[in-house]
């Protein structure tokens, strides 16, 4: 069944349930968010999303108001425009959004910056610059931000984990990071303290010493600078990398990756958004494991053990070497003499074409997986 309701004067099918900002993305109609976090319920709490519906005097969140059929929707007319530009600024001014944007580019901004810069430790402007949705809509609707207008921050920067930058300093309190752990990967580590007007974990722990798996999903919905991978804070900049898309290489899963390069070296990793099977979504080593390829303690070269040292080799000569050992196990033993076991954290096709190898050219049956240990 298909209803109708109008969009800035353009007659709109829809499906009844869809939300407003559901029939707009369906449409191609631009309609922006900051709060709203896909295949989660929708909030209204940042008020971005908000459009004009003839004959309601206030304006609707456009995220959590279901589509009715004769609708007359505006998404982009004054009263809309004036409200987002005011929520932005807002947020502006909630803390160390220190970023290109600026209303007096004076000494006060540049003091300003200074400042925030000595609280991060970094003579940068915020790592998520580039990267950063509220960055992007002040910039759409032209927004200043005045210096003056600035609210201290109360909590200090927490750094205690290897992983996650939690910066409360740079939180807005969209509550996406909560939706994120607790709706789409479900670990229930973080929820917002509406009293405080700050995201906590149970207890209010560091993540380090709460139940976060770091997974670093809150990490890939925060909207802004407030939560920041620490390995690649003010290193990656969205414009300075090549993005290449990969398998992970962790499990049999196949979880979708983009790896993000830069000067030929991996950065960043996020999930593929919208690929099976994970749709964006990865685990802690699937996020933060990549910087051992650059170890200096990994080996680059096959070793053989000759009068109990170590000396290099080329791969041919350790593949004959090896080859020959299996050959004169099963000339001697038969082919039952050798037996394999499989990686459980292997790929998939890893662990197939090493049955395949036990059984079609050792002819032995004798392979096993170590998830059964």
């Amino acid at each position: 069944m298909t209803e109708h309701l109008m969009i800035n004067d353009r007659e709109t099918a829809f499906t009844p349930g869809q939300t407003i900002l559901e029939v707009a993305q369906a449409n191609q109609i631009p309609i922006p968010t900051i709060c709203y976090l896909k295949n989660a319920s929708p909030t209204g709490r940042c008020g971005i999303c908000v459009v004009e519906i003839e004959g309601q005097d206030k304006l609707a969140s456009s995220c959590s108001t279901i589509a009715d059929p004769g609708m007359k929707v505006k998404t982009e007319s004054e009263r809309v425009i004036k409200e987002r530009k005011t929520i932005i600024a807002k947020f502006l001014s909630s803390g160390n959004h220190n970023c290109a944007i600026s209303g007096s580019g004076g000494d006060q901004w540049s003091d300003f910056q200074l400042k925030v810069n000595k609280a991060d430790g970094a003579d940068e402007l915020c790592p998520a610059w580039g990267d950063c949705r509220l960055q992007d809509l002040a910039y759409q609707y032209q927004v200043e931000m005045e210096p003056a207008n600035q609210v201290a921050p109360s909590d200090p920067m927490e750094l205690k984990n290897p992983l996650i930058v939690r910066d409360f300093s740079r939180c807005i309190q969209c509550g996406r990071c909560v939706q994120a752990c607790n709706e789409v990967q479900v670990n229930r580590a973080i929820e917002l303290d509406e009293s405080r007007g700050k995201v906590v974990t149970k207890g209010d722990k560091a993540l380090i010493d709460s139940n976060c798996v770091f997974c670093g999903e809150c990490v890939s919905a925060c909207p802004v600078g407030a939560l920041v991978e620490k390995k690649s804070r003010y290193i990656w900049r969205p414009w300075k990398t090549e993005k290449i898309r990969t398998t992970c290489p962790y499990c049999g899963v196949g979880c979708q990756q983009m790896l993000h390069l830069q000067d030929g070296k991996i950065v960043k990793v996020t999930g593929v958004e919208n690929a099976e099977p994970n749709k964006g979504r990865l685990c802690v080593k699937g996020r933060f494991g990549y910087d051992f390829i650059y170890s200096k303690d990994r080996l680059t070269t096959p070793l053989i053990k000759e009068n109990g040292e170590f000396r290099g080799a080329s791969w041919d000569e350790a593949l004959d070497l090896v080859t020959g050992k299996f050959i004169e196990i099963i000339e001697k033993d038969g082919p039952d003499a050798l037996a394999g076991v499989s990686c459980a954290r292997s790929i998939n096709e890893d662990s197939y074409q090493m049955q395949k190898l036990f059984r079609g050219v050792f002819k032995t049956n004798n392979i096993d997986h170590c998830a059964r240990t």
